[in-house]
């Protein structure tokens, strides 16, 4: 294997991608969380694998350091988190029922749900969406560009131009970290 090669090859397609970001978009995402942080809103996220780690990582710059530089926190958290009440409601329930069911314990219409995926298409998150929906919580989907069945359902959605898992979760942590950093920086 030639990995100068490959990293060569990885940086320009990630490259690429980065460029093609709607920046309008993602304005408009900073926009709906500083609603929600107007009027105290709870913010939920998650997702599966890289993605969860991502959705830990946004929602504690958020409700953290973003929180730090705000007159009032952030409301945040992150579903992948409580390992003994996912493998509880896995066990008890179903896998694809792990999301929905703390939803239910938590969310209120107006309140935000994101979700952070690769395909679009895992039944644990497409299942909470729907759920959330019905109950008036504002969907976001952050997804890769394969069309799937979050990119259908959410009420706000970011498709990235891109199929490779390791790009998209690279460039949905840098929108995450852009809705982050406005509130950081104070960018108006």
């Amino acid at each position: 294997m030639d990995s100068n090669a490959f990293i060569e090859d990885y940086l320009e397609k990630y490259q690429k991608l980065i460029h093609s970001l709607p920046q309008a978009k993602i304005a408009e995402l900073i926009s709906i969380y500083e609603k929600a942080w107007q009027e105290e809103r709870q913010m939920f996220v998650c997702g599966n694998g890289g993605s969860a780690s991502n959705a830990s990582h946004f929602i504690t710059d958020l409700s953290k350091a973003a929180s730090d530089k705000m007159s009032k926190p952030f409301k945040g958290m992150c579903l992948n988190e409580h390992m003994s009440w996912i493998t509880a409601l896995g066990n008890d329930y179903a896998y694809e029922d792990i999301f929905v069911r703390q939803l239910m314990n938590f969310a209120q219409a107006g309140d935000l749900f994101m979700v952070l995926s690769v395909s679009g298409n895992s039944p644990n998150l497409v299942k909470a969406v729907k759920w959330a929906k019905e109950k008036g919580v504002y969907t976001i989907a952050l997804v890769g560009g394969k069309p799937c069945q979050l990119a259908d359902l959410a009420d706000f959605v970011i498709a990235l131009e891109e199929t490779h898992y390791g790009r998209v979760e690279d460039a949905q942590m840098g929108i995450c970290h852009m809705v982050c950093y406005a509130f950081i920086e104070k960018v108006d």
